[in-house]
């Protein structure tokens, strides 16, 4: 098994952050990438054989594709607003400018795409906001692009852990074909903490706990999970948040809780 918590790591010419690829990952769907612009800087990329989802992590930014252009998207200038953020959409086989016209964070989500959509922007208003769970696992969640909407691999998700509360819990894990019960989906945990000197804990096992690996995650570091359970939380005093990337062979979330912690989210609905 390969190293599961990648740091970031500024690069000041590109204002790259994070670059993970199938390759580094060792698994064969998701691509994650993070990159920082200062004020009228830009980035070009080709999407190549991916689909792409630009998450406008924060600040403004002006987009063009070869088939549409956005201009002045983006509203948040800190992930802990907590207000949906804007993304744009870009099918395979495209490039993709962007111009920072504040400083900005940008997230690059990756999978395979076919070409079936064509480019569009995805805004706050487009976004379903969730709040899932009871007590300490309460949790804020934005619907980037869920399943419902349409893609050919990506599923993206946005998630505000409370302080002292827990996420992604009870345990769950998606890395087994066999719908309609569980899919298989590859998935990546963007972290931020605020303040931003904290930390976060997550935990990926297995059932035979052939991978069992708890970590301490610092703001912008990203978790790797190619399989098995990978719940979240946050020690008192810190705000988590993550952004998810998930893909896989089909384009369906269908998970399975750890059956000794399953209680948990059966109590919910008897107490409703």
């Amino acid at each position: 098994m390969g190293k599961l918590k990648i740091s970031s790591n500024y690069n000041e010419t590109t204002g790259q952050c994070i670059d993970i690829t199938p390759q580094s990952a060792n698994w064969k769907y998701v691509g994650f990438e993070v990159i920082a612009l200062q004020v009228g800087q830009q980035t070009v990329q080709e999407t190549l054989e991916n689909e792409v989802v630009v998450v406008v992590l924060t600040g403004i930014v002006s987009v063009k594709t070869n088939h549409g252009q956005w201009r002045g998207i983006g509203k948040r200038m800190n992930v802990f607003e907590k207000i949906a953020p804007y993304a744009v959409y870009i099918p395979a086989h495209e490039t993709v400018e962007i111009v920072a016209e504040t400083e900005a964070e940008l997230a690059f989500c990756k999978a395979p795409g076919q070409g079936n959509y064509e480019a569009r922007l995805i805004t706050p208003a487009d976004m379903d906001v969730e709040v899932r769970g009871k007590g300490h696992t309460e949790r804020l969640i934005h619907h980037i692009l869920p399943e419902s909407k349409s893609a050919d691999s990506l599923l993206v998700v946005e998630v505000f852990t409370p302080e002292g509360h827990w996420s992604s819990y009870p345990p769950h894990k998606h890395d087994e074909l066999r719908l309609p019960e569980e899919s298989y989906l590859e998935e990546t945990y963007y972290h931020k903490v605020l303040p931003e000197h904290g930390f976060a804990i997550q935990r990926v096992y297995t059932d035979d706990r052939e991978l069992d690996e708890t970590m301490v995650v610092a703001n912008n570091d990203v978790v790797l999970v190619p399989k098995g359970y990978h719940p979240v939380c946050a020690p008192p005093g810190y705000e988590g948040y993550y952004l998810n990337v998930m893909a896989g062979p089909v384009r369906s979330w269908k998970f399975t809780n750890d059956k000794d912690h399953e209680w948990i989210s059966d109590s919910w609905d008897k107490n409703k």
